[in-house]
This record gives C-alpha cells, sequence and structure tokens, in this order.
C-alpha cells in the first residue's frame, strides 16, 4: 500500500486487498444524466457514491468556469458524509474510461491522502453489479487547503511560459463544434492530447508504450512545469494522473479550462480549421 500508491490500479490489485480500500462510484454525465440514478441502478459492492456537482465542484460561474474546485471545508464534508477517513485508501471509478473518476482521484492525491482510479472502471468488476448500499457512516476527515503548487490560473495557462495540454476531444480543440461553450477553439499555444485518446473501447488504459507515444507526439516528455485543462478540470486530471503513472511527474491543473477561458472574451482564441 505505502506512499507510492500509483494512480491507477487493476481489479486484480482490489481482489488481493479485500477490506483496505473505500470504493468510490464517481458517475456523472456532461448531458445532464443522473450519476446517483446509475449508482441506485447497480454498483460495484460495498461502493459508496460521490456526487461530482455536490462535493467535487464549486458553484459555476463565468469567470471561475463549469466545475472550480470546491472549498475545502465542503469537500471534507463530502468525504465524511461518503464515510471516508483520512487514513483510507480509496479506488474511486466511473463507466467512461476513469476520466470522471480522475477528479476525486486527483483531489485526494493533491492533498496527500492515497487515491487511485480503477483501471477499465464499472466494467472491471468481473461479478454482477448490486443494488445493496453501504450502511451510512460518518468519516473522519479533515480540511485541506488546495495546494497552491498543484493549480496554475487562467494567465498561466494563456501566458506562454509554460507547457498547455488539453485533454478535450479533437473536434473541441481544433474548433470544429463545441456543445457547451460560447466559442469553439482552444487556448493558443496548446497541443491536444485526448485523454479518451489513452483508453481502448473497454475502458482499460492502453499500453504503456503507446499512451507514452500519444503525449511525445505532442511534444510532451514531461509533466514538469506542465499545465493540464479541459472543459471544466474534470478529465484534465486524467491526463495529469497518466502522466504520472507513466513516471513524466507532476503537472499542474487550469481548473476553469475552456469553460472559463471561452467567456474571457478580452482573451485570444486558436482553431485548427
Amino acid at each position: 500500500m505505502g506512499e507510492e500508491m500509483k494512480p491507477f490500479v487493476d481489479w486484480s490489485w482490489c481482489a488481493d486487498n479485500p477490506g483496505k480500500f473505500v470504493l468510490a462510484d464517481c458517475r456523472w454525465y456532461l448531458d445532464g444524466s443522473s450519476g446517483r440514478d446509475a449508482y441506485d441502478r447497480g454498483h460495484l459492492p460495498d461502493a459508496v457514491f460521490v456526487d461530482l456537482d455536490q462535493w467535487l465542484s464549486g458553484p459555476a460561474s463565468p469567470g471561475a468556469g463549469r466545475n472550480p474546485l470546491p472549498e475545502p471545508e465542503v469537500f471534507a464534508e463530502g468525504m465524511r458524509q461518503a464515510g471516508i477517513d483520512a487514513s483510507d485508501t480509496v479506488v474511486a471509478y466511473d463507466d467512461a474510461g476513469g476520466v470522471i473518476a480522475a477528479r476525486l482521484v486527483w483531489m485526494l492525491r493533491s492533498t496527500g491522502h492515497k487515491a487511485a482510479i480503477l483501471n477499465g472502471g464499472l466494467a472491471a468488476y468481473p461479478g454482477e453489479p448490486t443494488t445493496n448500499t453501504p450502511a451510512p457512516r460518518t468519516g473522519d476527515f479533515p480540511v485541506h487547503a488546495w495546494p497552491a503548487h498543484v493549480l496554475a490560473d487562467i494567465s498561466e495557462a494563456s501566458g506562454g511560459t509554460y507547457p498547455v495540454i488539453d485533454a478535450r476531444n479533437r473536434d473541441r480543440y481544433d474548433g470544429l463544434q463545441d456543445p457547451v461553450d460560447p466559442r469553439p477553439g482552444h487556448i493558443p499555444g496548446a497541443v491536444n492530447v485526448p485523454c479518451r485518446e489513452n483508453i481502448d473501447s473497454s475502458g482499460q488504459l492502453l499500453p504503456e508504450q503507446q499512451v507514452r507515444g500519444n503525449f511525445e507526439r505532442a511534444g510532451v516528455t514531461s509533466a514538469g512545469n506542465t499545465v493540464s485543462y479541459c472543459g471544466s478540470g474534470v478529465t484534465a486530471c486524467h491526463n495529469l494522473l497518466v502522466m504520472e503513472q507513466l513516471g513524466m511527474g507532476s503537472g499542474r491543473l487550469f481548473v476553469g479550462g475552456w469553460s472559463q477561458y471561452a467567456r474571457a472574451n478580452d482573451r485570444p482564441v486558436a482553431t485548427t480549421t
């Protein structure tokens, strides 16, 4: 277990460590579908549900984006209500290859807690989902301020000083369309490493050499000083955790992402069209 826990674990790790971790179901959908309803229809045994909108995000605004980080007190309360203690190891999953669960894992790891994404998510479990929910309990989880060194603001993400990675799908990066934000395109100078291209159709991480190649083709060989963004600071966490998994180091999250940048009308937008 220890401090050396990597950001991704396979189900075999879970099977080998019964009772030594908390499973957290983080399903959430950009189209507004209910992750809680999905959890209620069937989840992994003993998993608790963590609501991204309620506990992993603060109030949306044009100046902060769709999913800014919550106040540390809110996050701590969410962990307590999920029955998570400060000393617990958390394994988080979704049904989207980990790109949503990555937000919780990044938040926990950034504040000194042991956490990992379940590689393959819900589909990695060899048994049948259950509708039984764990008995409620209150965890002992302290309030931690968000460390400044893991975050980047809009000026750092667009100043041209740091390498910047856009985790969104290529059509949104290219500026062909944007279903949720007012200006299509990307931050000038940012390179595109779509996080969903690091996983296969079953939600498993692709082989290390292949994933590393995705970053290297975009000119990224180290996470050091790199700023990661997406639409609103959720799937960008997946790229940060993948780079850490590959031994590339730790980057920083521009949590406001495109949802903040696209509304800052004084800042230029780039497209590849």
